[in-house]
């Protein structure tokens, strides 16, 4: 949509030539002859942005910037005059003028100064937007779990916080989330940025795998208009409304090569160029990355950078799966629950311990996610306080998808007889020989993450014999 100018202006023939040439770059112009018709067609036309003659018959501009700036506060308002003197230009600007243009107008730089303008408008709303949608949403006291695995993921994520608070340069290192989809790594994104330094900078985000290829490029680094054939007008990237806080890339996996060059100049020099731009632009942002993906592998296969990956794991979190969470699951549910119930005005509903067994013995494929909707699910179903293990829309026979190489059955049972624990604690130990107790190796073989294995490594005191 191309955005709207007023021009408040008595001189006839400047003021058409000024709205022929806006209108020839893009802009949706009206034209008025007096400060009076102006604040008229500023109330019925809402525009983005008012050029406005100093000297006007009836009213001055200097009252109609007082009177529109009252009026709305954030809009960006230009006084042109044929006065170029230190004094109007103080005085326009302690009334509120983004800035101030002098007769004889010369009309390539009056569209340079309202396209800088109208940059800086989206700029403000970009940052505004991401900002209040999404500082409610992330700290470390929404990621709900008791468990192990994830009483340790927090303590990482106060680790990383509290060694951040004494940078020096404000560049605090790039983080990479892995782990399975609907974990929730996005919540832990959300923490690092809301429970750290750039709280009050905005959090944008972009999922990488939900753009066409031929896309991302212009939504991360922005373009000038023209730069193709659909560039109707400038774009701020994503990365520019990031400047101060932080660019989560959920799913970086899916970035195609190309672009990930330029992630990486992002990160090594701070610039950012938009696409069309022959001109760098400083940025200050921080980077977490989040992917399901391994990738180690997509390395392997040259389909991801090496520099970019060892570029973006200076931090590495893993999130575990659900079903390495044991009794988190009915932590999440009962929250879930609640949630729901007051959405669909049923209050007071809760779990019977059937269907509390049917939520612990389940592999949950699906994670948090897959908790959350089918508890939604329950909630809608049910007719009475209690919900019964017929409300769960499970599905029988899942278990949590082994990863890649994960080889289960080439592991040897114990005998007969021998406890669950007995059996976990063997597969353990079997799985770090074959793996030369190499942890990482280890728990591709069961299908495991890294810190859900060094837990149990723990749990069970395990030593590798000398």
């Amino acid at each position: 949509m191309a955005y709207a100018i007023l021009i408040i202006e008595d001189e006839s023939t400047l003021a058409k030539n000024m709205r022929k040439y806006l209108e020839r770059h893009g802009y949706e112009v009206r034209v008025a002859g007096s400060g009076e018709a102006g604040l008229q067609e500023f109330e019925a036309f809402h525009p983005d942005l008012v050029l406005v003659d100093y000297h006007l018959p009836g009213i001055t501009g200097l009252e109609v910037l007082k009177k529109i700036r009252a009026v709305e506060q954030g809009i960006k308002v230009i006084l042109v005059t044929a006065h170029g003197n230190v004094q109007v230009a103080v005085d326009a600007m302690k009334a509120g003028a983004y800035d101030y243009l002098s007769k004889p107008v010369v009309l390539s730089e009056l569209t340079l100064l309202v396209d800088k303008a109208v940059g800086q408008e989206r700029l403000e709303e970009t940052l505004s937007y991401y900002h209040q949608r999404e500082a409610a949403d992330g700290s470390l006291d929404k990621m709900l779990g008791d468990s192990p695995p994830m009483q340790e993921l927090k303590h990482r994520i106060r680790q990383v916080l509290k060694g951040e608070e004494s940078l020096t340069d404000d560049v605090p290192a790039a983080v990479l989330i892995t782990g399975e989809t609907g974990t929730g790594k996005e919540l832990v994104a959300r923490a690092i940025h809301f429970d750290g330094s750039r709280q009050a900078g905005p959090f944008v985000e972009i999922n990488c795998a939900s753009i066409p290829d031929h896309l991302v490029e212009a939504e991360l680094f922005g373009h000038e208009r023209g730069a193709f054939t659909d560039a109707k007008e400038r774009k701020l990237g994503l990365i520019e409304a990031a400047d101060g806080g932080t660019l989560f890339l959920d799913e970086v996996g899916d970035i195609e090569p190309a672009v990930q060059a330029k992630i990486l100049r992002v990160l090594e020099d701070k610039v950012v160029r938009r696409v069309g731009s022959i001109r760098d632009r400083k940025v200050n942002v921080r980077v977490v990355a989040a992917t399901n993906r391994s990738l180690e592998d997509l390395v392997r296969e040259g389909a991801f950078r090496s520099d970019l990956y060892f570029r973006l794991r200076v931090v590495s979190l893993e999130v575990p799966a659900l079903r390495d969470r044991g009794d988190d699951v009915l932590l999440l549910a009962r929250r879930f629950l609640a949630m729901h119930g007051r959405r669909y005005g049923k209050s007071d509903l809760d779990l019977s311990p059937e269907a509390e067994d049917a939520l612990r013995g389940y592999g949950w494929p699906g994670n948090v996610r897959e908790l959350r909707n089918v508890v939604e699910h329950a909630v809608l179903v049910a007719t009475g306080t209690t919900i019964e293990p017929g409300h769960l829309s499970l599905s029988p026979g899942l278990v949590g998808p082994a990863r890649e190489g994960s080889t289960p059955g080439a592991f040897v049972l114990p005998d007969q007889g021998a406890s669950l624990e007995d059996i976990e604690r063997d597969l353990v130990v079997q799985a770090l020989e074959r793996a030369s107790w190499n942890v990482t190796g280890a728990a591709r073989l069961l299908g495991l993450s890294r810190d859900t294995l060094r837990y149990r490594i723990e749990k069970f005191g395990l030593r590798r014999r000398t």
